[in-house]
């Protein structure tokens, strides 16, 4: 057993109750979206660039990209050893090993593209360079890897602001600020490193999950910050960032609280399924929202919701059915998807992630 499905299995064992039953019958992509899915990847990897990274529009979030697209790889079966990817995704490794910095950090906050955000980058980079780290062999190379995710868990840990979120830059470059859709980016990346064998000090964890529930207001949505609301949530919640929540919530083990129940109830009624029609954030909110859901399977919501009617319940099948047909039909005839103001390798990368999902391949994707 490699120590990637080592890792994989020991974080499955972490389902208890409610989840540990609710795998779906065939763990693999279904034929017809096979096809989708390959040529989506192709354009990925066409469009990495010499160096080993990706970028947004106008070359923004390259250390987010690069973390998005080396996942997207990674999920397709891809190693840094071998597979058809093999190579983007060193190069991918190499790029973001080099951009770490003395403090930790996965990103460089002095360039124009990433200063303002460098906390996205180096969420999403952490968590790609956790998933590669069990398949290096190269002691040298390993140690080198060691060492950069140990300082990045670090420096995440030292940016966490007083109420336990995370906002673009740091909580001393950010003034103390948080805000809901970087704070997810940090918690799930510390499960990654945490499944990695990395130590994640559990007071980090355990404040990062009461900031979620401190911004949760009455109607089950997650708002966009605490201390922009003085602290306690008030109005209502946004969609994307509720969906967000419950995937972190399941990465950290949260799978059958009364903050998971409230978070799905408003995501039914507020994140379309049935009639998927272009709205903000969508391909941030489904990338999101489908982790949760496979993760739920098509048992989870009963278990959940043991009083729910049978046509009132969510499951992975009926989602994935909806999905994928959408996201097969809305495919460029390059390969990409057309994205929002983040541009195509982001939008790209998410619905890769949404379609590779039944893989299985990432511990941090598992059930």
């Amino acid at each position: 057993m490699n120590r990637r499905m080592f890792l994989g299995t020991a974080a499955a064992g972490l389902a208890a109750g409610v989840l540990r039953s609710s795998r779906v019958s065939a763990d693999e992509v279904p034929k017809e979206y096979q096809a989708t899915i390959a040529k989506g990847l192709d354009w990925v990897a066409k469009n990495q660039a010499r160096d080993g990274h990706w970028e947004a529009i106008g070359g923004q979030y390259p250390s987010a990209m690069t973390g998005l697209g080396g996942m997207a790889l990674l999920m397709e079966g891809s190693t840094l050893r071998e597979g058809k990817y093999a190579d983007n995704i060193r190069r991918a490794t190499d790029w973001l090993m080099d951009r770490s910095q003395r403090n930790g950090l996965l990103a460089n906050p002095n360039v124009a593209v990433e200063s303002g955000r460098y906390m996205y980058g180096h969420g999403f980079g952490l968590l790609f360079l956790a998933q590669v780290y069990g398949e290096e062999e190269d002691n040298d190379r390993r140690r080198k890897l060691e060492d950069v995710l140990t300082r990045a868990v670090d420096f995440t840990g030292k940016a966490q602001s007083s109420r336990g979120g995370w906002y673009y830059t740091s909580a001393a470059d950010g003034h103390d600020a948080d805000e809901g859709s970087v704070t997810v980016t940090q918690v799930q990346a510390l499960r990654a490193a945490k499944n990695s064998g990395v130590v994640v000090p559990k007071s980090v964890i355990d404040k990062s999950l009461k900031y979620l529930e401190n911004s949760t207001a009455d109607n089950g949505g997650v708002i966009y910050s605490l201390s922009q609301a003085g602290g306690r949530a008030m109005g209502g919640g946004q969609p994307a960032l509720t969906a967000a929540a419950i995937a972190c919530g399941f990465s950290s083990g949260e799978y059958n609280s009364p903050l998971v129940k409230k978070w799905f109830k408003f995501c039914q009624i507020n994140v379309p399924i049935g009639n998927l029609q272009r709205f903000g954030h969508d391909e941030y909110t489904h990338y999101y929202y489908a982790q949760a859901l496979y993760t739920l399977g098509d048992e989870g919501y009963a278990k959940l919701f043991p009083d729910s009617r049978d046509n009132d319940r969510l499951s992975w099948s009926r989602y994935r059915k909806t999905m994928f047909d959408h996201l097969a039909r809305n495919q460029s005839g390059d390969g990409s998807w057309n994205g929002g103001y983040i541009g195509q390798i982001f939008a790209t990368t998410a619905y890769l992630t949404i379609l590779q999902l039944d893989k299985g391949t990432l511990p941090i994707y598992q059930r």
